[in-house]
């Protein structure tokens, strides 16, 4: 072939720039298109030998190589594909934004139904000028009498093709680095990045450095393949000890046999696990190799709970695995990362146009050939079609967290406290989650019975059925008529510890709460609430409910003393106060905290509104007192003893210690005060 010189067929006077610097987010995304286009080479080689059209050389192994060269500043990509004629190069190289793998579908679809092709896009190419100031292309095509190519271009809009020298079928693409990107030529950052994109990619893939020293290592001579290069034969004679017998004797004992080894070339060790998990048949895949898949990939030492392998064939094609992640305590991360894959190429993390929201709580991958991706392979082009695979992938979720629930709730139930925040998460994100689980959701009870949301409401009103008897017998049948129907209320306990005194209260009482202690329980209860009209969540210490009262009032005047007393030696002038008759004469004072108020101060920590007031909102802490505990009534009737004053300050955070946490200036108060009673006891 005559040396030829052209330009590069291109619809825009500016698009190469753009290419070179915009194309791609990230620029070690390079490598995975250089590689994937090898891939793409040794597939379609595939298909032509299935078809009858090729016939593989004998030891024929695919294979795409990486060779970094530090000292040339160079790095190369060798495949033995298919490789290329003059004609395709100038076809499929020159001009931009044509995809050789379309049409080669296109030309052999009678033929064949498996398109596994890499590369829809025609512009992968040139992500190499995005690291390189100039690129060399050698290939030889697997057609009988082809000529080798070589093709060079500068990074601008002139190519030159030229006679190559390359002898086996195939491509080998240089890359001379810029200045920018010398980070590419060394080896350990270029495994780095082909097991960032490339470590499940469907051929083997290598990486070597240029005119390094050999390695060697040694095996049984039993092991030896016939493609291994053997450096020395090495006999190790059998390893004896001298030992003494049953009898006493000492006598000459083979601890090890004689072994015959082989000390060769060492073995090249592929990046690329050819055959993941995730293309296997969940019949096919054990619990150990779904765990070493899980560590292998997201590098968690923690054991999944369990997982859900997706394996769909129509109407797309679909394949993943999803993990629901232990969580060691409520105040563990549990931002997850789902991984995207086409064809086994690394696209993308936690694209949520695929992955509903809730789900990226999860860890997993998910590979879906035919998702439609936009030019740089890492975002997706909006369509119905995703959200049909979205919706999938919700449904099997949800199929398989109900399927538990019905046939292993023992499971269920030791799993829940880890996987109920993606899954509350899900019901406020996604209705049809939300549909489908509803009769699955889980409430974890003072007894550490769990509960659906219909038991804890048949529960409750079992308490109610018997205060609504009474307050009908007082009404008329019209004022019936013009209320609304009562709601059913559910108690809720945040933290067991800070707020044991409230518990102890309610199980003498005979009642009973349910446990939310995760972040998410604050919005999700307010949910259940929208969907559900005549449900009522409430905390232990909203309010005082009338089992825990005694039956009676009390005296105003002592009321208003007691009023004003805390105020004035807590110098809170608008503390409001209740006086209450309790069952419980153990406790001297608690506070109380409507749910609307509590709710809001919560909301205005989520969305860090520390400088507001949240009593602006409505309702405050309120401060109750026990008229049946000899401290209390010690201070009704002694309003100038000296003591008053420490007695209602200790009082005031005893009572607010299981309620919330004290700041760190009223503990210090609260600590030096507790000194100073106990000294008082000394004396």
């Amino acid at each position: 072939m005559s040396a030829k010189h052209g330009s590069l067929s291109i619809n825009s006077e500016n698009i190469f720039p753009i290419i070179k610097k915009w194309l791609y987010s990230d620029h070690d995304i390079f490598v995975r298109e250089m590689i994937s286009n090898g891939c793409d080479a040794i597939t379609k080689l595939r298909k032509l030998e299935v078809m009858g059209d090729y016939t593989f050389p004998d030891g024929y192994k695919p294979a795409v190589n990486v060779i970094v060269d530090p000292d040339q500043k160079t790095l190369k990509f060798i495949d033995n594909g298919i490789g290329m004629t003059a004609d395709e190069v100038e076809e499929y190289i020159t001009q931009i934004a044509f995809s050789g793998a379309t049409e080669f579908l296109e030309k052999y679809k009678d033929k064949t139904t498996d398109d596994q092709m890499i590369g829809h896009f025609g512009l992968g190419f040139y992500s190499a000028f995005m690291v390189a100031d100039e690129v060399h292309i050698d290939t030889l095509s697997y057609k009988e009498g082809s000529a080798p190519v070589h093709w060079t271009c500068d990074g601008g809009t002139e190519y030159e093709m030229a006679d190559g020298n390359k002898t086996v079928p195939g491509t080998e693409i240089t890359l001379f680095l810029n200045e920018e990107s010398l980070e590419f030529a060394n080896e350990y950052r270029m495994r780095e990045v082909i097991e960032k994109y490339c470590s499940f990619m469907p051929v083997n893939i290598y990486l070597s450095k240029a005119n390094a020293e050999q390695e060697y290592e040694t095996i049984d001579e039993a092991d030896l393949r016939e493609d291994d290069v053997v450096v020395e034969h090495i006999h190790e004679e059998a390893k004896t000890e001298e030992k003494e017998n049953d009898k006493g004797e000492k006598e000459v004992v083979e601890v090890s046999p004689a072994k015959d080894k082989v000390k060769i070339n060492k073995r090249p060790v592929s990046l690329s696990d050819t055959n993941p998990l995730w293309m296997k048949h969940p019949n096919e895949c054990t619990d150990e190799e779904y765990k070493e898949f899980y560590r292998k990939v997201f590098m968690d030492y923690k054991e999944p709970l369990f997982w859900i392998h997706l394996n769909m064939d129509y109407p797309f094609n679909l394949k993943g695995i999803l993990y629901f992640p232990k969580i060691r305590t409520e105040y563990d991360s549990i931002e997850g990362t789902i991984k995207l894959y086409n064809n086994q190429v690394f696209i993308a993390d936690n694209i949520k146009e695929v992955i509903p929201e809730f789900l990226l709580l999860l860890k997993g991958v998910i590979d879906c050939p035919d998702l439609p991706l936009n030019v740089s392979r890492s975002a997706l082009q909006n369509d119905g079609f995703v959200r049909k695979i979205s919706e999938y992938i919700t449904k099997k979720v949800a199929d398989k967290l109900t399927g538990m629930c019905k046939t292993d709730r023992e499971s269920y139930e030791k799993y829940w406290d880890d996987i109920s925040p993606f899954i509350k998460f899900g019901c406020i994100k996604d209705v049809k989650f939300g549909e489908k689980m509803n009769d699955y959701i889980l409430f974890k009870n003072l007894d550490g019975k769990y509960l659906t949301l219909k038991d804890c409401i048949e529960e409750n009103k079992k308490e109610e059925t018997k205060d609504a008897e009474k307050e009908t017998e007082e009404k008329t049948s019209e004022e019936n008529k013009n209320e609304e129907a009562p709601k059913t209320v559910i108690y809720y306990v945040t933290d067991e510890v800070q707020q044991s005194q409230y518990i102890n209260m309610f199980r003498e009482a005979g009642k009973d709460a349910v446990i939310l202690k995760h972040v998410i329980d604050s919005q999700f209860i307010s949910h259940l609430e929208q969907q559900d009209q005549t449900v009522q969540f409430k905390r232990i210490d909203a309010d005082l409910t009338e089992e825990l009262r005694e039956d009676g009032e009390t005296d105003e005047t002592t009321v208003k003393t007691l009023t004003d007393v805390f105020r004035k030696n807590l110098g809170k002038d608008k503390l409001e106060v209740k006086v209450e008759k309790l069952k419980n004469e153990g406790t001297a004072a608690m506070i109380t905290l409507p749910e609307e108020s509590r709710r809001m101060q919560d909301m205005m920590k989520m969305y860090n509104m520390y400088g507001m007031d949240p009593n602006m909102f409505g309702g405050q802490e309120v401060l109750v007192l026990n008229a049946n505990h000899p401290l209390v009534k010690f201070v009704a009737e002694n309003q100038e003893s000296e003591h008053v004053p420490v007695i209602c300050e200790q009082l005031y955070d005893l009572a607010m210690m299981s309620h919330k946490q004290l700041s760190p200036e009223e503990m210090t108060k609260f600590v030096k005060r507790s000194n100073d009673i106990l000294m008082v006891l000394t004396k």
